[in-house]
């Protein structure tokens, strides 16, 4: 079974920083791409970063550009997303995703259960 569980969300102020982590298990994590997405509630979901399953090429929605960096761990089986300058519209749940295969394009089979961000003042 599939199991994507994320950590690091919570309240911060405009212009700090957070790091999201995301521990996998139940599938082959190093042959897999991975990505972040995030949902406000009654919108879309935004894909805003992918990377693909070695780790070595990552591509950003321009939403976050130039301020998101993501990560792929395979020996440890686990993925980040540093986050720095927040915004307000950064307000988001943040979900861990599983690639449908080990590019970076943003389509994904799984999800976790997310993690709330909240930047505020």
């Amino acid at each position: 079974e599939v199991q994507l569980v994320e950590s690091g969300g919570g309240l911060v102020q405009p212009g700090g920083s957070l790091r999201l982590s995301c521990v996998a298990s139940g599938f082959g994590f190093p042959v897999y791409g991975m990505m972040w997405v995030r949902q406000v509630p009654g919108s879309e979901f935004e894909c805003i970063a992918t990377i693909t399953a070695r780790g070595g090429y990552a591509r950003y929605a321009d939403s976050v550009k130039d301020r998101a960096t993501i990560s792929k761990d395979n020996a440890k089986n686990t993925l980040d997303l540093e986050l720095n300058s927040l915004r307000t519209e950064d307000t988001a749940m943040y979900y861990c995703a599983k690639g449908t295969d080990n590019s970076n394009l943003c389509k994904w089979s799984h999800r976790g259960q997310g993690t709330q961000v909240t930047v505020s003042s």
